[in-house]
């Protein structure tokens, strides 16, 4: 299996391929929508596009509906280890594989992939920085059509779930940190006006952030012009600044679980700290009243 970093290149995925195997490449790319203003997300697995295109060899995993609990309360609720665990060996993700994922933009998606394998224990996982559209910028060949060797490569995997609990962080203890009652920082990763609860209508149930929190917005992780992640010098600047990598215990959340994997993957990119994810988010802390939220 091949020694590759958390964040690769698309040179760095193209030499990798090249290689002897034993890595695999994830298309996870998926689009959010909402029906009208205020109403919940939605979300829609882009298969049609990876059928189109995709990194040669790829896989299409689909976040919605195989790498989240059908049945859970919210839209990417966490299934049980031993669903996710099948659900990736059903694509070809065995305990000896190493796993390359990516998405059509973003990286968010990608980058709940990387948490969902490393909270079931798979280390071997990396993000391709900037996604599809990084890899097709360098130059790199596109394929289209499903994988050939898909089936085959899913009939003999096996994933081993070996719970990481500490990576996801539940309500009592998001409860605990809000409060004061527990050390740690809660960080939010939307976009400032949702951070402040500017927005007229919201598609959670109430507007407003979690008491304590600071905001590390998703995308100031990136580079704006490539969609790339920013220089780790520069991660490690915003990051430090907002706390993360000092907290005794940082836990990130968005609306649904999926934005709050950037600054918790930007945080082991950087040197290696663990960050958990507050996997229920804005769309269970505030769908009871009792529970506070801040404005402003």
């Amino acid at each position: 299996m091949p020694a590759l970093p958390p964040l690769v290149s698309p040179e760095d995925l193209r030499a990798a391929l090249d290689g002897p195997g034993g890595v695999l490449v994830l298309d996870a790319s998926t689009a959010l929508a909402q029906g009208g203003e205020g109403d919940p997300y939605t979300a829609e697995p882009l298969r049609a596009q990876y059928l189109d295109a995709h990194v040669p060899g790829a896989a299409f995993v689909d976040v919605k509906s195989e790498l989240s609990d059908p049945d859970g309360p919210f839209l990417f609720t966490l299934p049980s280890a031993d669903a996710l665990a099948a659900a990736f060996a059903a694509v070809g993700v065995g305990d000896d594989t190493h796993v390359v994922v990516y998405d059509n933009g973003g990286n968010a998606w990608a980058t709940r992939v990387w948490w969902l394998l490393r909270w079931l224990g798979h280390d071997a996982v990396s993000v391709l920085d900037g996604g599809l559209g990084a890899w097709q910028a360098a130059g790199f060949p596109t394929a289209s059509g499903a994988s050939d060797d898909e089936a085959a490569r899913a009939s003999g995997a096996t994933l081993t779930p070996r719970e990481r609990p500490e990576l996801l962080a539940t309500l009592p203890r998001v409860e605990s940190i809000s409060s004061g009652d527990a050390t740690g920082l809660l960080v939010n990763a939307l976009d400032p006006a949702t951070f402040r609860g500017e927005q007229e209508v919201s598609p959670y149930p109430r507007r407003g952030r979690i008491p304590g929190s600071v905001n590390v917005p998703l995308f100031a992780l990136l580079d704006p012009a490539t969609g790339r992640f920013l220089p780790v010098d520069e991660l490690r600047a915003l990051l430090e600044d907002a706390g993360v990598l000092q907290a005794e215990g940082a836990v990130t959340y968005c609306g649904g679980g999926i934005a709050a994997t950037m600054p918790a993957f930007a945080a082991f990119v950087v040197d290696g700290t663990e960050v958990a994810v507050y996997d229920g988010s804005l769309s269970e802390w505030t769908s009871d009243d009792r529970r506070p939220v801040t404005l402003g």
